[in-house]
């Protein structure tokens, strides 16, 4: 009789989520879309304008360890509803962005915003749930934004860029969050924050500036050189291994750098680095190949990689068949799918089969999908039960650095691409994409760390593994 009378109510919050979820987990890909049209209208080079998809990576990055701290201090309601108010200003505040600096500064706002909200859909979920395990149902219907971006995003990316001006891309975000405050203000419970451990800020004030300066490096390097490129490289990288000894000393660090002593975790880590190196990397190419290369309106273009979109969504099938060989060998798998999916546009130009293309997207997603589903699994072996939300903190950190690390990288390769063969952009592309490849392979040999079959319990896992793929 409890489960009839609380599961009913589990489902409206489940709602109430869902609809949160939408504009952050939408964002991504409706942007990927728009990024052409953004570096001609604001006049820029494909190395600064990946920023824009890198700063948002970057700042959820950096916030999602802080969610944990802030739940605890302040409860979930108050966090959840910070967030999506916090993801409102910065999408009105990107609409209205005058130039492409302005434009990056509101994104990592966005980013912010979105990190904070992803990761408290386990907490309230579960915290509704009384300790009781959610349904199937309800994660299902949680995990429906993230199925559906991927394949919607670019559809709704181009639809608007077609009909209306690029700021709509942001403007559509504020209604969303508004109907999601009004629903949080009547449906989540409310709930006191405790006393908890003080925020590790010399661990944020190390980790932040040291990621951005290290891929602010990087992405210079599409510009030329020197001291531009050297300078903050060496400063990211100093500042990020002064927060590593910080944290192997620190009693409750942003990042528990201790995990890495498990072997499974390190791959674990390495292959959620690496997927989001090839996820978001690539993501930056695609929608460029198809517009600039193939002159396909933002339309096509957008349709164009839905198949991407429905093989992440048929890898939740295909994963669930293959699991029962184990994480290692789902992750080998995977890679080869991600592999494979990729090196058809290495070799593409201007007349190649879209058919084709369209299957090796299939491919990549299947692949990206499985990936970070059985990653997921594999991470949590041999920790233990209170070790297993820093790991989840860890491992979705690790993909969104990876993602911007990913992106600039790429972009650096294709700038200096388009530079090097001005008359052949077709080559440009292709290098761009072969490196994605390369980018990817690294990936085989650390699957090969992973357990041959994940024992940690279903029940212990985040959904939100299931979100974030």
């Amino acid at each position: 009789m409890t489960v009839k009378t609380r599961e009913p109510s589990l489902l409206v919050l489940a709602l109430v989520v869902v609809l949160g979820l939408v504009a952050p987990l939408l964002d991504t890909t409706i942007v990927t879309v728009a990024i052409p049209s953004l570096r001609a209208d604001l006049h820029t080079s494909v190395s600064t304008i990946q920023w824009i998809s890198t700063a948002y990576l970057l700042a959820m990055a950096v916030s999602i360890p802080v969610t944990g701290w802030a739940t605890r201090r302040f409860g979930a309601r108050r966090v959840w509803l910070a967030g999506l108010w916090l993801f409102l200003a910065g999408s009105v505040l990107s609409g209205m962005a005058w130039n492409v600096g302005s434009l990056i500064g509101f994104r990592a706002l966005q980013g912010a915003a979105a990190g904070l909200l992803i990761p408290i859909m386990q907490t309230l979920l579960f915290g509704a749930a009384g300790g009781k395990t959610v349904s199937g149902n309800t994660v299902a219907l949680v995990s429906l934004p993230a199925l559906l971006g991927p394949v919607l995003g670019p559809v709704i990316g181009g639809l608007l860029l077609n009909h209306l001006d690029w700021r709509w891309i942001f403007y559509v975000n504020p209604p969303i969050c508004l109907a999601a405050i009004v629903l949080a203000l009547r449906y989540l419970p409310r709930e006191t924050g405790e006393r908890t451990h003080p925020l590790d800020l010399t661990g944020l004030l190390l980790l932040s500036p040291g990621l951005a300066a290290l891929v602010y490096g990087l992405s210079e390097a599409g510009d030329g050189g020197g001291l531009t490129v050297g300078l903050p490289v060496v400063a990211g990288a100093v500042l990020i291994a002064a927060f590593a000894w910080h944290a192997l000393r620190a009693t409750e660090p942003l990042v528990d750098l201790r995990l890495f002593r498990s072997r499974s975790f390190t791959a674990a880590g390495l292959l959620m680095f690496l997927s989001g190196m090839a996820s978001f990397g690539a993501m930056l190419l695609l929608p460029l190949y198809y517009q600039q290369l193939r002159g396909e309106s933002v339309v096509t273009a957008g349709l164009l990689m839905v198949p991407q979109g429905l093989g992440v969504a048929l890898s939740r099938l295909v994963g669930g068949i293959l699991e029962r060989w184990g994480s290692r060998t789902v992750v080998l798998v995977s890679v080869l799918l991600l592999i494979f999916g990729t090196l058809p546009f290495a070799f593409a130009g201007t007349q190649t089969s879209t058919i084709v293309l369209s299957i090796a997207l299939v491919l990549r997603g299947a692949g990206l999908g499985m990936i970070l589903m059985s990653v997921m699994l594999g991470a949590y072996d041999g920790l233990t039960k209170p070790e297993i939300p820093h790991a989840s903190t860890a491992t979705r950190i690790l993909q969104q650095v990876g993602g911007s690390f990913g992106t600039a990288i790429l972009a650096v390769v294709l700038q200096r691409g388009l530079a090097a063969h001005p008359a052949e952009p077709a080559t440009a592309f292709d290098h761009a994409f072969l490196w994605a490849v390369v980018l990817t392979l690294p990936a085989l040999v650390a699957a090969l760390f992973l357990p041959v079959a994940a024992k940690a319990k279903a029940e212990e896992l985040s959904p939100s593994a299931t979100v974030d793929a």
